[in-house]
């Protein structure tokens, strides 16, 4: 980072303008260097770099954090998702992580869009939380994850509400679905009855759809 006029008060035109005959040109090369020792080459005052000093680090550096200060902010905000699978969330050791990204990749009929429909249910009827399904090819049965939701929940009070928290949108080009992101991202669908505040987890099934026609071509590789 430069060393600009205004940047922080007491970096004159004239401060930097001095600075300059020893060198000093950057943020880094100011910090880095003895105050008093440049106080008297610049025939600055030391209060005045020192002051400086305190400011751009104060804007510019970061604070070292207690380790296990941090690793309770990663607990408090890390949740495993069972997929509903015992032998694949042993696979993904334990789970899908919130905030990762899992793809799912396999031929058609492999069962990814099973895969995707379970972790969906699973999310609704255990943890209770909202799901955002976002069903790229029109290939969501409405009624085979009625069927994973029953095998879950027994009344129908119980499904209905499951059901209620998992919002389907349909999308069938990138720029829809990344309107659907951008949406989310900045608050969620306010038609969800328990608000974006307690979803959980985005589903897209597939990426490959909107994308492929976009690059082009026969590739398929990472979709």
């Amino acid at each position: 980072m430069i060393l600009k006029e205004g940047q922080c008060p007491g970096l004159t035109a004239e401060v930097i303008q001095a600075l300059r005959t020893q060198n000093i040109r950057t943020v880094v090369d100011l910090v880095t260097a003895d105050a008093e020792e440049l106080s008297c080459k610049c025939s600055l005052s030391y209060k005045t770099l020192v002051a400086i000093n305190r400011v751009l680090l104060a804007q510019y550096a970061s604070f070292p954090i207690n380790g296990a200060d941090l690793y309770d902010e990663l607990l408090s905000s890390t949740a495993i998702l069972s997929t509903g699978n015992e032998s694949l969330d042993k696979l993904l050791d334990s789970g899908l992580y919130t905030g990762e990204v899992t793809e799912l990749i396999g031929s058609p009929g492999s069962g990814k869009t099973q895969v995707c429909l379970g972790v969906a249910a699973n999310v609704a009827c255990e943890l209770k939380r909202n799901v955002v399904y976002i069903d790229s090819t029109g290939g969501l049965s409405a009624s085979r994850l009625l069927e994973i939701v029953k095998s879950k929940v027994s009344t129908a009070e119980q499904q209905l509400d499951a059901l209620r928290r998992i919002y389907v949108t349909e999308v069938f080009d990138i720029f829809s679905m990344l309107k659907v992101l951008q949406t989310l991202r900045t608050g969620g669908f306010p038609e969800s009855p328990s608000g974006s505040s307690s979803l959980k987890a985005v589903i897209v099934d597939s990426v490959r759809a909107v994308l492929l026609p976009v690059i082009g071509g026969n590739q398929i590789e990472g979709m």
